[in-house]
C-alpha cells in the first residue's frame, strides 16, 4: 500500500527539484495553477471559435493558425492570472520570460 504513495511524493520531489521550489506545497500549487488554466482554456475555445464562425469538428489549417495566435496567448495570459490568484506569480512569470526568449531566438535563427 505504501508504494503507490511513495511514487507520488517521489514525483512530486522530482517536479520540486527541477522548478527549484521551496517546497511540496508549492509544487502543488503549481500543478493546481496548470490545471485552472488548463480547464479555463477548454472552457473558452469553443465560444472563440463560434464567435469567429469555425466548426470545431472540422480540421482545417485555418483553425490551427487561429488556435495559435489566440488561444495559446490566452493560455499563457491565464497561467499568470492564476498564478498571482494561488500565490506563484514570480513562478510563472518567470517561465514566461523563458518561454518568450526561446521563442525569440527560434525566431531570429529562422531569419538567418
Amino acid at each position: 500500500m505504501g508504494e503507490p504513495q511513495a511514487n507520488k511524493s517521489n514525483f512530486l520531489k522530482k517536479l520540486q527539484a527541477k522548478w527549484q521550489l521551496k517546497s511540496l506545497w508549492q509544487v502543488v500549487l503549481v500543478l493546481v495553477v496548470f490545471a485552472c488554466t488548463g480547464f479555463t482554456i477548454l472552457l473558452i475555445k469553443q465560444p472563440i471559435f463560434d464567435f469567429l464562425g469555425f466548426d470545431t469538428s472540422e480540421r482545417s489549417f485555418l483553425k490551427t493558425v487561429i488556435y495559435l495566435l489566440l488561444v495559446l496567448p490566452l493560455y499563457q495570459l491565464f497561467l499568470l492570472i492564476y498564478g498571482f490568484i494561488f500565490g506563484q506569480f514570480a513562478f510563472f512569470w518567470e517561465k514566461e520570460k523563458q518561454f518568450f526568449r526561446r521563442l525569440r531566438r527560434l525566431l531570429t535563427q529562422n531569419k538567418k
